[in-house]
């Protein structure tokens, strides 16, 4: 029972304590006036928008070479292309460099928030948020030549039957003709599709000539040769097929480090069937951000961290301001050995941190 008694008053004495320490630690409420704040960092934000064309092959593809002297693509497919990057760099606070400075009312209102504005002291509560925009393709299941040509789909077939019929010498094969119906070949289709075209461009070309009957003048000459176009044009995809384009559109951030040596950062990457990807998706190719620094400037790692504040030092200035100068670099958006996009653009984290004495701001 002592024991017992013992240990229950060593697990009494053990939670009091925790709970007095963990008083202790909610009652160390920072000094009034005092300001958080984080040195910026630049992301580069990529806008970048393709173009997916979705392509049908015509059903008479094979037979364009034959009746219409072209040559056409056989087989469907899907394709991305690149349309168009812009490149935004943003202001952030780098969380990793925090620090915090005692002003009194009239330097919160006026001076000290000067600096935040040319972004040299960035606020830890402030991010500038970004909507991202996703477009993706929709594609067209439907067969988009179902509708197209006017002409039936059945033939006329004659073929020879032969009958056995009893005559003096004995029996003989009379043959007789019998007419059917058929579906017509792929390849009758196309021969007639290939008829129907050269039919409208010489109707067209009547038209336009005058030598015809009809006569057309004003507007309903106009109408004319744009429903002859349009049927020529429903008719000629048959063969040389038809594409749907769409637009996908989609938004990418990189971070520079200073971290990395040769500045090189792959932003996202394009595949030619699936479109925009991110960058840890292998399925595409690489598009890279090169970032080429100033032949002046220089990169360490010394630079992504705060300052350390010699005490004597502040105490002789008073309260120091930690702040970064940015480095300029040319950032380059590379495909290949092609170059997409070229900018010079500031880049906080990779530059240098200074300090100012916080009197000298207040008194500008």
């Amino acid at each position: 029972m002592k024991k017992i008694t013992l240990l229950f008053s060593l697990m009494l004495m053990i939670s009091l304590n925790s709970f007095a320490q963990s008083e202790v630690v909610n009652q160390d409420v920072l000094p009034q006036g005092t300001v958080m704040y984080s040195l910026p960092r630049t992301s580069v934000n990529l806008i970048v928008e393709a173009e997916c064309e979705n392509f049908t092959a015509g059903p008479y593809a094979k037979y364009a070479q034959k009746y219409l002297g072209i040559v056409a693509r056989e087989s469907d497919e899907v394709s991305y292309t690149l349309k168009s990057i812009e490149l935004v760099p943003y202001l952030e606070a780098d969380y990793s460099t925090r620090a915090s400075i005692i002003l009194d009312k009239s330097a919160i209102s006026s001076t000290f928030f000067k600096i935040t504005n040319q972004g040299l002291v960035v606020l830890s509560d402030s991010y500038t948020g970004k909507n991202e925009s996703w477009r993706f393709p929709t594609l067209n299941a439907e067969d988009p030549f179902a509708a197209r040509g006017v002409n039936s789909n059945l033939t006329d077939a004659t073929s020879t039957l032969y009958k056995r019929v009893k005559t003096e010498t004995g029996f003989e094969q009379i043959p007789v003709q019998q007419r059917h119906v058929v579906e017509k070949t792929l390849e009758q289709r196309a021969q007639e599709a290939a008829e129907n075209i050269f039919d409208l461009r010489e109707k067209k070309k009547q038209i336009i000539t005058g030598d015809t009957d009809a006569t057309f003048s004003g507007e309903a000459l106009g109408a004319a040769i744009d429903e002859i176009t349009r049927l020529e044009a429903e008719y000629l995809s048959l063969f040389i097929g038809a594409s749907v384009t769409s637009t996908q559109k989609m938004s990418f951030d990189v971070v520079p480090s200073a971290a990395v040596a040769k500045q090189f950062y792959v932003a996202f990457r394009l595949s030619d069937t699936q479109g925009l990807l991110p960058a840890n998706n292998m399925s595409g190719r690489p598009i890279v951000l090169e970032l080429v620094m100033d032949s002046k400037e220089e990169v360490s790692e010394a630079s992504a961290e705060m300052e350390v504040v010699d005490p004597k030092l502040e105490k002789k200035l008073g309260q120091l301001v930690n702040y970064r100068i940015p480095a300029i670099a040319t950032a380059k958006v590379i495909d290949g050995k092609d170059v997409l996009l070229q900018t010079r653009i500031p880049i906080y984290q990779l530059g240098k941190t200074e300090t100012l004495p916080l009197e000298k701001i207040l008194t500008k």
